[in-house]
């Protein structure tokens, strides 16, 4: 069948963002948008503009930028990169399975921006939308405003789209799969770990005070963590579930992945590998934050091997689970 016979219907992939290059101008235009979103930081006023552009916007895109540089491909930024190839083989596959249709992307920050993203949409006559934002764990800082992005579009448009989205999937059958084989493969690759072992399944930090306040997003992240560690067969001394990119003085949901690693290192395990199942394509999270920064701390805390997991990018499984969320809600 084709859901296109009328040629109306498309599919949207939001991701976070990255900036437009990596250097400090361009780290402090997406700093702006991200930090201003009050999803992200619920802060306003006087005192919250004076913090962000007297001292945050002044002083972190010349480090952030920096950071960026490490991590920049030739073909600009990973993340970036990773989804559009993702939606380029989403549509492939879902033609393959009788869905003709387009299949594009936008970010949240940056661009290209999800407002001019729908407004290109509209133009060319689509009346269906199917959205999925690319966050397996829903947050309100992530899910929640891509989707509040979307619905200021809608409340600003004259005859929008029908819209339906894919809030998250944390325990899909076919992600977890796909995460699950990715593990392996790096075991298959780098030889199977012995007992002096321990996999951590690092996930992106959010502050603590999200706990008491409807957000599903930490018992999420531990459901995901669980039952991939079941999957590999993994006893309990050997994973962590961890949670990264803690920023501010505030606290933060715990363990530290940072900590967490001076410990393992503290400890002399023998080897450590570490996977990020929050991020469903590799970014400076991935790259720089664990695979460069993650690795320097285990090894000066006195650990011998570490590993970097990459994420589930372009891999074929994780694909096939893309186009099977994105079947479901054309189906329903």
């Amino acid at each position: 069948m084709s859901d296109n016979a009328t040629g109306k219907t498309a599919v949207l992939l939001v991701n976070l963002g990255s900036p437009d290059a990596p250097t400090p101008a361009a780290v402090k235009r997406y700093l702006r948008q991200f930090l201003s979103d009050r999803r992200v930081v619920p802060r306003s006023g006087l005192l919250w503009w004076l913090i962000l552009h007297g001292f945050i916007l002044t002083t972190r895109p010349k480090k952030s930028a920096e950071r960026y540089e490490r991590i920049w491909s030739k073909e600009g930024a990973p993340l970036k990169v990773h989804t559009e190839k993702q939606a380029k083989l989403v549509k492939g596959l879902l033609g393959q399975r009788g869905h003709i249709l387009p299949v594009t992307w936008a970010m949240r920050y940056g661009q290209p921006s999800i407002p001019e993203t729908l407004a290109r949409l509209q133009t060319e006559g689509i009346t269906r939308l199917v959205v999925v934002p690319l966050y397996p764990q829903y947050a309100v800082s992530t899910t929640a405003s891509a989707l509040d992005e979307v619905a200021n579009w809608v409340a600003k448009t004259s005859n929008p789209p029908e819209i339906c989205t894919a809030d998250s999937f944390f325990q899909d059958e076919a992600y977890l799969a796909a995460l699950e084989q990715t593990v392996r493969t790096h075991w298959q690759q780098t030889s199977l770990p012995d007992t002096d072992y321990c996999l951590v399944l690092s996930f992106h930090g959010q502050p603590k005070n999200t706990l008491g306040a409807g957000d599903p997003y930490h018992e999420e992240c531990l459901a995901t963590g669980r039952q991939l560690a079941e999957r590999l067969n993994l006893a309990p001394e050997q994973y962590r579930i961890t949670f990264q990119s803690r920023f501010g003085r505030g606290e933060w949901l715990q363990p530290d992945t940072a900590e967490i690693l001076k410990e393992l290192g503290r400890e002399k395990h023998r080897r450590v590998d570490v996977i990020c199942p929050g991020f469903v394509a590799d970014c400076l999270e991935t790259l720089e934050e664990i695979a460069i920064e993650g690795k320097a701390t285990f090894l000066a805390a006195g650990g011998s091997v570490f590993h970097t997991i990459p994420a589930l990018n372009e891999h074929p499984l994780w694909i096939a689970a893309l186009t099977k969320i994105i079947e479901k809600q054309l189906h329903d």
